[in-house]
C-alpha cells in the first residue's frame, strides 16, 4: 500500500514540476500563472489535456510541440521527474505514510511543499533572469507568517523568536521599498536577505548557516572555473563583471535544499537506530 501511497506523490510532485516551469517562464514576465491556459511558447497555440500529462506528454510527443514541431526543452521534463522524486523523498523522511498518517504530518508535508515551491521557484527565475523576485519573495514570506503562526499556536513555539523574524522582514522590506524608490529597482541584496530569512523560519538558523556556506564555496568554485576558462579563451573580464553574472540565488536555494534532504536523511537514520 505504501508503494501506492508514493506513486501518488510521485505523480502529485511531477504535476507541481509542471507548475514551476510554468511560472519560472511566466512570472519574469508578469503573466498569469493559476487561470491562463497553458500555450507553446513559440507559436503561442492553447495546449489540449494530452500535451499536458507530466513527464508522459513529453515523451510520447518526442519532447517536440504537438502543432509547430518545435523541440522542448529537456528541462522541462527534467524538472518534473526531479520534483516527484523530491516531493517522495521528503515524504519517506518525515515519515509521512499510510502507517502513520496523521494530521500533524499532513500540515508538515503541506509547509513543506509550500516552501519547497517558493525555493524552487527562487532558483528556477536567478537562473533563467540573474534576479530575486520580488513577488515570490512576498509569496515566501505570507507563507512564513502563516508557517510562524502555526508554530505559535499549536506547537508553542518561541513567540520572541519569530518575532524578531518579523522585524527583520520589515527592516529588509523597508530598505527595499527605500531602493525602489531611489533606482526605480529592487535591489538583489535585499532580495537574497528576504530570501535567508524565509529560509531560517522554515528550515532553522543551522540549516541556514551551513547553506550559506556551502554556496560561498559553490561561487569561489564558480568563480575560480571562470577564470581558467576566460583564460583559455583569451577572454578578459574583471571580477566585478563575473562577480554581476553569478545566479547567488540559485546556489544558495540549491545548498538549502540539498541540506534539508541530507539533515532529514541522517535524522530518520538516527530515529532508525535508536
Amino acid at each position: 500500500m505504501d508503494i501506492f501511497f508514493y506513486v501518488v506523490i510521485f505523480i502529485i510532485g511531477s504535476l507541481f514540476g509542471s507548475f514551476y516551469t510554468l511560472a519560472v517562464y511566466r512570472i519574469p514576465k508578469r503573466q498569469d500563472i493559476l487561470i491562463k491556459h497553458s500555450y507553446c511558447p513559440n507559436c503561442n497555440h492553447k495546449l489540449g489535456l494530452l500535451d499536458l500529462f507530466p513527464i508522459f506528454s513529453y515523451i510520447f510527443l518526442g519532447g517536440k510541440c504537438r502543432y509547430c514541431k518545435e523541440k522542448i526543452r529537456p528541462r522541462y521534463l527534467i524538472l518534473e521527474v526531479l520534483a516527484g522524486l523530491l516531493f517522495v523523498v521528503i515524504a519517506y523522511l518525515i515519515g509521512l505514510n499510510l502507517e502513520h498518517l496523521s494530521l500533524l504530518k499532513i500540515i508538515e508535508y503541506v509547509f513543506m511543499v509550500l516552501y519547497l515551491t517558493f525555493i524552487i521557484l527562487m532558483i528556477g527565475i536567478d537562473a533563467e533572469n540573474k534576479n530575486i523576485d520580488k513577488a515570490v519573495n512576498v509569496y515566501g514570506i505570507v507563507i512564513s507568517i502563516i508557517y510562524m503562526l502555526y508554530l505559535c499556536i499549536v506547537e508553542n513555539a518561541n513567540i520572541y523568536r519569530y518575532g524578531i523574524y518579523l522585524v527583520l522582514y520589515i527592516i529588509v522590506l523597508t530598505l527595499d521599498t527605500i531602493t525602489l524608490r531611489k533606482f526605480a529597482k529592487s535591489s538583489y541584496l535585499n532580495g537574497l536577505l528576504m530570501m535567508i530569512i524565509t529560509m531560517a523560519v522554515f528550515t532553522g538558523e543551522y540549516i541556514t548557516i551551513i547553506s550559506i556556506i556551502y554556496t560561498l564555496l559553490l561561487i569561489a568554485i564558480d568563480l575560480v572555473l571562470n577564470k581558467f576558462k576566460n583564460r583559455k579563451n583569451k577572454n578578459i573580464k574583471s571580477d566585478k563583471q563575473v562577480a554581476r553574472q553569478l545566479c547567488i540565488g540559485t546556489y544558495l536555494g540549491a545548498a538549502n535544499l540539498i541540506t534539508v534532504v541530507f539533515v532529514l536523511f541522517y535524522t530518520s537514520i538516527i530515529n532508525v537506530n535508536i
